[in-house]
């Protein structure tokens, strides 16, 4: 403006400049003119299309930011674009990409021309021809290098309209910065997917548990120590997947939907068939339908899945949860222990490369160090009670009368062992254990032979009466294995059912029922078999360090958020 202005008023200049000047100011004027006229013709365009072009000062209010982009969108949308394209071609992937070309040299471009995508974590502008972004994806990150020499499209329109969170396609050559990032350098940038969101910064981050937990997409975004995580999981249930493939297993799958729950002492989930118009529960346990695979001949049998529990929520249970069952003919406990063993302490090794594992637990500072290394400690269940209590208890096989039952609640009562009720022997013989036992075992350590009246599909002890032939695994305090020699006599597996079935009737909504069908199968014959339990997401737990079982979990169960007031502002208002 300042050369139009002296254009107009240069009256009495004119004679004193050379004409090289005037030739220059005229060359100026002209530039700008056609700058204005270029700019202006934009603009116009630009508003006829209802694009909205980005605004240096973007909303800072999370809730201005999402309406914004909304109508950014929305704008593109009605100018007859896609903001939504259905196919983007990815000719290399991130890891692909870093392992092809982290070795060019600082300051160098490849004359390959690929094509990557991601979501941009990070923008940074050098002056309106140069912009950095942060590409993440596959829990990697590359850089784009934005130059708008190289660029093959109109490099302010399109580099205006990326945002943090977008998901971005670039077509370019792979290059290296001077400072050696490794950087595809676009002549082609394309937004596949637009983030109507802002993203938490990268310094801040994304913290806060109970978000998270609620918005585990926005976690697998932000933090990588948590997408890790749910890869280790994935890796342990196939190390185990494999451990029992090359024992001679057959993977199986079993009904999640039963007329009777058995095959685990908790309370069912119950849901309703509309059809059959009956009530059914939704699986506490496979255990029953894996056996009846035994009767049929299917030897080796395992199965990986969800079970539901209608418990309590807390760090270490959650009410569906994934198992793995397996049941093995001609084995017994003594065969499980040495199986658990050599598949857990390998499992452990394979995972963390040491038999040595950190783990915090909930409210401590510094880890402990559990040792997966074979053998585990064997400790025998009521010998290790009396130690403890300094008593001498009732002999296995009285344990069910009412006389041992009332010295078990008096144990309680003594040593401020909290049961709630029934006050049943089993329940409170599992109180005194948790509390006595369970407690002491930090390293891994199975609890053996329980007594029967604790385990209805257990077998009898072949040399104590009144005990079972059963085995739990405890790693820091938590149990994550229950294995047993199974009972096959239907005769004595009936007569454990009618137990159990008078518990229930006093009110004890976790044990089970007669399941007729699976009694009618042990009649044609189950040959002596070892069945093994393993709760899965704790042990992800201690080989991934969570203290918490929603960390292993990716839609962990969670209490319905709080109903928020309305907000003060816009009461009174006509």
């Amino acid at each position: 403006h300042y050369f139009i202005q002296s254009n107009l008023s240069m009256s009495s200049n004119d004679q004193k400049l050379s004409k090289n000047e005037l030739k220059r100011r005229a060359k100026l004027e002209q530039k700008a003119k056609e700058k204005a006229e270029k700019e202006a013709s934009r603009a116009a365009e630009d508003n006829k299309k209802g694009v909205q072009k980005k605004k240096l000062e973007e909303p800072l209010d999370p809730g201005k930011y999402h309406e914004y982009r909304c109508n950014t969108v929305l704008g593109y949308k009605e100018a007859g674009e896609s903001p939504y394209p259905h196919k983007f071609h990815v000719s290399i992937s991130l890891t692909e990409f870093i392992e092809k070309y982290k070795d060019l040299e600082d300051g160098t471009h490849s004359d390959d021309i690929v094509s990557v995508a991601g979501r941009v974590h990070s923008i940074r502008e050098s002056g309106a021809k140069l912009r950095f972004y942060d590409l993440r994806g596959e829990g990697l990150k590359i850089q784009v290098m934005a130059n708008a020499s190289f660029s093959t499209q109109n490099f302010e329109e399109i580099h205006s309209r990326v945002h943090r969170g977008d998901i971005i396609g670039c077509k370019g050559s792979p290059g290296k910065t001077k400072k050696g990032e490794l950087s595809i350098i676009p002549k082609e940038v394309e937004i596949l997917t637009p983030c109507l969101h802002m993203l938490p910064t990268l310094h801040y981050g994304f913290k806060d548990k109970e978000s998270r937990y609620r918005q585990r997409y926005l976690d697998l975004i932000m933090n990588e120590d948590v997408r890790q995580k749910f890869y280790t999981r994935s890796k342990i249930i196939n190390y185990i997947r494999r451990f029992l493939d090359n024992l001679g297993f057959l993977e199986v799958e079993t009904p999640m939907m039963n007329m009777v729950a058995g095959g685990a002492t908790a309370k069912p989930f119950v849901t309703h068939h509309n059809d059959l118009n009956m009530d059914l529960f939704m699986r506490v346990a496979p255990e029953l339908y894996l056996k009846m695979l035994v009767v049929g001949g299917l030897d080796r049998v395992y199965e990986i899945g969800r079970n539901f529990r209608n418990e309590g929520i807390d760090m270490t249970h959650n009410p569906e949860f994934t198992s793995m069952e397996f049941y093995m003919a001609y084995a017994d406990y003594n065969d499980l222990m040495e199986i658990s063993e050599n598949m857990i302490s390998g499992l452990a090794k394979a995972i963390t490369g040491s038999y040595q594992v950190q783990f915090t637990p909930i409210g401590e500072e510094e880890p402990i160090t559990i040792d997966f290394t074979p053998p585990f400690k064997r400790i025998k269940m009521i010998p290790t009670l009396e130690e403890a209590l300094k008593v001498k208890f009732p002999p296995a096989s009285e344990l069910q009368s009412e006389s041992s039952r009332q010295f078990l609640d008096d144990l309680c009562v003594k040593n401020n062992i909290d049961c709630t009720a029934p006050r049943t022997s089993a329940r409170l013989l599992d109180k005194l254990v948790g509390d006595l036992i369970e407690v002491t075992c930090q390293n891994p350590t199975f609890i053996t032979e329980h007594p029967q009246l604790m385990c209805p599909l257990a077998k009898y002890h072949r040399t104590t009466p009144g005990l079972t032939e059963r085995f739990e695994l405890f790693v820091a305090t938590k149990e994550i294995c229950n294995a047993y020699t199974e009972l096959n006599d239907p005769f004595v597996q009936r007569a454990q059912f009618e137990k159990q079935a008078l518990d229930k009737a006093a009110g004890d909504d976790e044990a089970q029922l007669i399941d007729e069908n699976f009694c009618t199968s042990l009649e044609f014959g189950l040959p002596p078999t070892g069945g093994f339990g393993l709760g899965v997401d704790r042990l992800v737990m201690f080989l991934t360090n969570s203290y918490n079982i929603k960390e292993v979990l990716l839609f962990p169960a969670m209490k319905p958020e709080e109903t928020k007031a309305e907000d003060g502002e816009d009461e009174g208002k006509s």
